[in-house]
């Protein structure tokens, strides 16, 4: 049975209800929003936007690009029509592709690369919002003493993959929940990666981190890294270039921390952005009772 199918879709309609309603601030008000997010493959950077909106009186109800009222997390701006006029909150581009949104309300932006091409106000709030996993998370007890984050396509990259074999290491399936990608990413002393948003939940959680990589390339290209270290580590990187022959220790040598200075500046402009979510849309059917309209969330 596919992700994509009817039945595993219903299913995660209704664990994502149940998930969101235990929200406080669902019930204070709380507004039910057609939202857009990448929905092809599970993966838990996009399982973000419903696991974060709901900490803000947001229900997300997944919509295409051009039905959809909020694009939150992911590098899906590209996908919006140019005269869109939902409300961006922390989403990037995936090309250096200009892409201006005119008529959408930006309360923030992943990073100042898209910013710039997507026309915003130099005041935009820039950062990824799985930053503000700081906020909701708190780290245990460390299992592991590495973490080995491959995004979707590099699951199949035995050599990657392989740098998580060791019995104190951990690959962490990307295809999780978001919970349960965090929590695995939060158990562990440091973390290499493709993914973005295994870096983004590192930083987040303040554990050294690394990021590289692979060939062949991606067409998507590290365009959506640099948008992200620009605003957190600008000027420098943590990447990494992966070949043949490197090695688990070569990589944890390159970890960093991310300034907590800066991830916490960051954290309060995305947190002051979100707390205007709620307000910004005042039409939109309440929490719990438009639940019944909403129709289809992936």
């Amino acid at each position: 049975m596919g992700y994509m199918s009817p039945v595993r879709r219903r299913a995660r309609r209704i664990s994502h209800l149940a998930s969101a309603a235990t929200n406080p601030q669902l019930w204070r008000g709380g507004v039910i929003v057609p939202a857009t997010w990448w929905v092809g493959e599970a993966n838990f950077g996009d399982d973000l936007t419903r696991w974060l909106l709901p900490r803000f009186g947001v229900l997300p109800v997944h919509r295409r690009p051009a039905e959809s009222r909020i694009a939150a997390v992911g590098s899906i701006l590209g996908m919006l029509p140019h005269d869109y006029s939902g409300v961006v909150w922390g989403s990037g581009l995936i090309h250096p592709t200009a892409h201006p949104l005119p008529n959408a309300t930006i309360l923030g932006v992943r990073g100042p690369l898209t910013r710039d091409l997507v026309g915003a106000h130099a005041e935009t709030v820039l950062g990824d919002p799985g930053l503000l996993v700081r906020r909701f998370v708190r780290r245990g007890r460390p299992r592991w003493r590495v973490g080995v984050v491959p995004r979707l396509h590099h699951r199949s990259n035995a050599e990657f993959v392989a740098l998580g074999s060791g019995e104190d290491a951990r690959v962490i399936d990307v295809r999780q929940s978001a919970p349960r990608a965090v929590a695995e990413i939060g158990a562990c002393e440091a973390i290499v990666t493709t993914s973005l948003h295994g870096l983004v939940t590192a930083d987040a959680l303040g554990i050294p981190a690394v990021w590289t990589s692979l060939d062949p390339p991606h067409e998507q290209g590290d365009f959506k890294f640099a948008d992200y270290e620009a605003v957190i580590t600008p000027g420098t990187t943590r990447h990494v270039p992966f070949t043949s022959g490197t090695t688990l220790e070569d990589m944890i040598a390159h970890a960093g921390v991310a300034s907590p200075a800066t991830v916490e500046r960051v954290v309060d402009g995305l947190w002051e952005s979100g707390q205007k979510l709620q307000c910004a849309f005042p039409d939109a059917a309440r929490f719990p009772g438009g639940v019944f309209g909403s129709g289809d969330s992936r």
